[in-house]
Parts: structure tokens; sequence; C-alpha cells
């Protein structure tokens, strides 16, 4: 590992850190599986497997369930916005709150008051309470236990998997979330005129119990050191982005994710590409291609992880990444042809997939125990807040140089931006483990 961070990777259930990659020729593109022989991350990535599905049921039901209530956009969109809040505060502090706590207690409340929401969720359509306000209250209670869960859970990876193995384990977990993104839609486009909305709620509710289950099943996760005699308050958090500010390879860690999808995730454009530019193909199948693009290529490029996920030189993986999601996103923007596009995206999820994985790396092997909750609770962040200000920037530079420029344009600034700070600081590209 570079001698300019400090790491402190500690695997309480892993076996021996010094096994070696399995396979010769084809095997070493296939995905690398080591991490599932570890008992304890096997059982928390098993019971993402359903929980991947699961939540995307009632990601669809909720923005739907508003939609019928009301007939109008603008409320599905509030609705995202009462999510978002919370989610960020709670994210956090969320990650303070994972510093100084048994990491698996932590998980056992937050999933099951996820569970217990999703309940919530299920008994007002139920009893067809068509309330807004009560929808907003549980999206928002719902994204606060999120908020609480993710820097926890992730935090937790480090401790049950030996350092050369994260890579390998974060491809399998982002495969499977991205498995959930293209399978949980389609599944409750099927299912909404089979069983009704309100099931969809309970479904996801149930598949929450397996999550319980397997968190249950953990060994103790306690804090390394004098971590668990802190308070876990508003100089903790601050502590943390103070932490961050002294360790250029996790803040240039966090403005790669910033730059890739602030300036080039294109998404926002998708509805008005798919009328204009891919009109003649079918304007419904058209906005189903461009939407499953990216989710596409990320689920290929994690069966296919093998090779990426041994590399060492992690901070060139991450800058490579990135600069080829730009060069795909502004090949996707100067397409005529849909399935030119599409392929595009699909190298640019691709792209995504291998950022994702040595990005979460870095976070987990960069970063002493102590810290790595709070540094999960900036990505949880990150992740979920780039992507909402991409919507209004491309949303804003469509109308004003049109969709297909300024989606080759985002692009190309995401390459620029990233080559220079990649010249700017050295840090990123020393990293290695």
């Amino acid at each position: 590992m570079d001698t300019s961070e400090s790491s402190s990777t500690e695997t309480d259930t892993a076996g021996p850190s010094a096994e070696a990659p399995p396979g010769r020729g084809w095997r070493r593109w296939a995905m690398d599986t080591r991490p599932l022989r570890i008992p304890a991350y096997r059982r928390l990535w098993s019971s993402t497997i359903v929980t991947a599905v699961g939540s995307q049921l009632t990601a669809v039901a909720v923005p739907k369930q508003i939609y019928d209530i009301t007939h109008s956009s603008a409320w599905v969109g509030y609705a995202s916005l009462a999510g978002l809040v919370p989610m960020v505060v709670f994210a956090l502090w969320g990650g303070a709150v994972a510093d100084t706590v048994d990491r698996r207690k932590l998980l056992l409340v937050t999933n099951t008051g996820i569970a217990v929401t999703s309940l919530l969720f299920w008994a007002q359509a139920a009893t067809g309470l068509d309330s807004v306000v009560v929808l907003m209250v549980l999206l928002a209670l719902q994204q606060a236990f999120f908020g609480l869960n993710a820097p926890a859970r992730t935090a937790s990876i480090a401790r049950l998997v030996p350092a050369e193995q994260l890579p390998a384990a974060g491809a399998l977990g982002s495969t499977v979330m991205q498995t959930g993104l293209v399978a949980g839609p389609l599944l409750a486009g099927v299912l909404i005129p089979v069983i009704g909305l309100p099931e969809l709620y309970l479904i996801d509710a149930l598949a929450l119990c397996v999550t319980v289950w397997a968190v249950f099943r953990l060994p103790a996760l306690p804090p390394l050191g004098e971590a668990g005699a802190r308070r876990a308050g508003v100089r903790e958090i601050a502590d943390g982005f103070r932490y961050m500010s002294r360790h250029p390879v996790l803040l240039l860690s966090f403005l790669a994710d910033i730059v890739a999808m602030v300036l080039g995730m294109p998404r926002a454009l998708f509805p008005q590409l798919a009328a204009e530019s891919y009109g003649s193909y079918g304007e419904g199948l058209a906005l189903g291609v461009l939407f499953a693009g990216i989710p596409v290529g990320a689920v290929l490029g994690g069966l296919f992880s093998g090779v990426f996920s041994r590399a060492r030189r992690h901070g060139w993986m991450v800058i490579g990444s990135v600069v080829g999601w730009g060069v795909a996103i502004a090949g996707f923007g100067l397409s005529g042809n849909l399935w030119a596009a599409m392929a595009f995206l699909a190298v640019a999820g691709v792209a995504d997939m291998v950022s994702m994985v040595f990005r979460g790396a870095i976070l987990l092997s960069a970063a002493t125990d102590e810290m790595r909750g709070r540094m999960q609770g900036v990505f949880t962040v990150v992740v979920a807040g780039g992507p909402r200000l991409a919507d209004a920037l491309h949303g804003t530079a469509g109308s004003v140089f049109g969709p297909r420029a300024a989606v080759a344009g985002g692009g190309v600034l995401v390459v620029v931006v990233m080559l220079a700070l990649a010249g700017a600081v050295p840090a990123l590209r020393r990293y290695r483990i």
C-alpha cells in the first residue's frame, strides 16, 4: 500500500489474506468470488441478493402511488426531495455513529427500522388512506434509516474481508445492486396489474427480514481501540471532514465521483432524447433502452470483473474508469442510432462499475477503522446527491444547447477535469495496495 496513506484493515473473520487469485485463462476474466468463501461476508452478500430487488419494488411503488393520488409529476419530484434531505443528514450522522458503536447492532436496529417502514407503507396502501403527506413522512423515515444503515454496512466489509479482496467484494456487491436496478422495476411492472400496489410493499418488508437474519448471524463488530468512548455528534462529523482533507487520496476519490456524476450523468435528458433523437424507434422503446443501458453495462462489468478486481494500482483504475466514462458519455451524445447509443451507455456502465469498485476499496483500505463509518457517510451523500445535481445541470444545459450537445459536452468536461485533477494531485496516481 502507498506509504503516504495510513491504513488499517482488520479481518475479524477472514481467512489468510495472502490467498492467490484462482484460475487461469478465461477464468481470470470471470468474477472473483474469493470473498464468498468467508462465511460472514457470504451471509451479508446473500441477503443483498434478495433486498436489491425488494427495495426496487418500493422505489417503483412510492412514485406510482403518489402519481395515482395527485396526477402530478411535480408531487413525485417533491417526494424525492423529502427523502433526500433526511438521507443526507442521517448518512453523515450515521457515519459518526458507526465509528462509535458495534456496527452489527447498528445494522440490526436500522434494518429492522426499514422493514417496519415497509410494513407501514403496506398498511397505508392496503387501507386506501391515499395521503401524500403520510407517504412523504414514511419516505423521509425510510431514507433516514437508510442513511444510518449504509455507512455501517459498507464500513463493516473491511472487517470481514482481507485488504486485497476488497475490490472483489465491491464488485460482488455492486453487481447485485445493479442487477436489482434492472430486475426490480421490470418485476414491479409485471406484478402491479397482477397482485396490486400494496403487495409490492409487503414483498419488500418480507425480503428485509432476510437481511435482519443475515445481520443477526454476523460476528460482533465493536469499535477498535478507544473509539467506543466517543460520542457521535457534530464535532465527530467535522473531524471526519478534517480527516478527509488531510488525506488527498480520499478527497480525490470523492471528487472523482462528483466529476463523473455531476458533469456526465445525462439521465434527465433521456425523455427528450427518446422523443426527439430516437423517436423513429418508438418513444417508449427508446426510453426503456436508454434507462437500461448503464445498469446493463454495470452488470456485465461485474460478471467479468475478475481481471480488474485483482489490480493493485487502485488510483490509476479510478482515473482510467472516470476518463472512460466521460469518453463513453461523449460518444453517446454524438450517436444518432439508438443501438449505438445503448452500446455507449453500456460501456459507460462498465466504467462506472470499475469506478465504484476501486473508489470503495480505497475508502475501506486508506481510512483507519475509526474513520471508516464517517467516510462511508460522506460516500453515501455523494453517491445519492451527485445524480440529483446532474439532473438539474443537464436539464438546464439541454434546454440551452440542445440535449445531444449537452450530453457530449458533459462527457468531454469529465475527461478534462479528471485528467486535470489527476495531474495536479499525485496522491491518487500513486495509490496502490
